[in-house]
């Protein structure tokens, strides 16, 4: 057995990080020694506060969570190590793994995902985000052509403006109250605009925000017949509340 530490929310609002032990791996699985692990700024935000709802807990259960909601839990998804035990095929490898905040541990070789040689490893924790945003993209069913604004130039919504200007024809913009992100969507290939200059009659908007003010906008700047997708959790319950819909996508009629 071997010590390692971990990061554990003991109780809505209050973190700790912890010692545990693991042992060995066995043959068919790895030993993984932490780089970097990501932390996403609003799931994990409202897994640290105790915020998750009880008919989310089964929903928002991480692949290696330990503990339960709303604590004591351990808690996270993103995270590159490298391989320090296991098939040979795998050893010193550069890897992400959907796993907590942990210095070392051991998972089955199949979790493991293998990082290209040009990816940089810090980068890589950003594939959870990544798949996030592609996620979105095929919630909400952008069509060619479609005007898309993406309100909320943080990781997931950068991530998601970058994803949705791929598809042929379509005019993205990505929109921020932050106007040094204007950089980030340059640098990503899309238009940027603050709130005040945003462009109306979107047939699509993406709500990345997080923010009550950010879903207002959304609904501002969508055209007739538009599709909105809502991405954060916490705000879906409130589109449910005014509108009465039950999913985090919805058309205006």
């Amino acid at each position: 057995m071997q010590a390692v530490r971990a990061f554990w929310v003991a109780a809505p609002g209050r973190g700790e990080i912890r010692e545990e032990s693991i042992g060995a791996p066995a043959d068919d699985e790895v030993l993984v020694e932490t780089m970097y692990s990501g932390i996403s700024r609003g799931t994990e935000a409202l897994v640290f506060d105790g915020r998750v709802p009880p008919s989310e807990w089964p929903r928002m259960r991480a692949p290696f969570q330990a503990g339960d909601f709303p604590a004591p839990v351990k808690y996270g998804y993103s995270t590159v190590g490298r391989v320090a035990k296991g098939p040979d095929a795998l050893m010193g490898r550069a890897v992400f793994v959907l796993y907590p905040h942990q210095t070392r541990f051991v998972v089955p070789a199949t979790a493991v995902h293998v990082l290209p040689d040009a990816v940089p490893p810090a980068r890589a924790v950003l594939a959870a985000n990544l798949e996030t945003a592609i996620n979105g993209i095929w919630d909400a069913r952008p069509h060619v052509g479609d005007r898309i604004a993406v309100i909320g130039a943080g990781t997931v919504g950068s991530l998601t403006a970058w994803v949705a200007s791929r598809i042929i024809g379509c005019d993205v913009e990505l929109i921020d109250i932050n106007p040094s992100r204007g950089a980030i969507a340059g640098a990503l290939g899309v238009r940027f605009a603050e709130p005040s200059d945003a462009t109306r009659e979107a047939d699509l908007v993406i709500h990345a925000s997080g923010t009550p003010d950010g879903l207002d906008l959304a609904l501002q700047l969508a055209g007739d017949e538009a599709t909105i997708t809502e991405r954060s959790e916490e705000h879906t319950s409130e589109l449910q509340s005014r509108f009465g819909i039950s999913y985090a996508v919805f058309c205006l009629k």
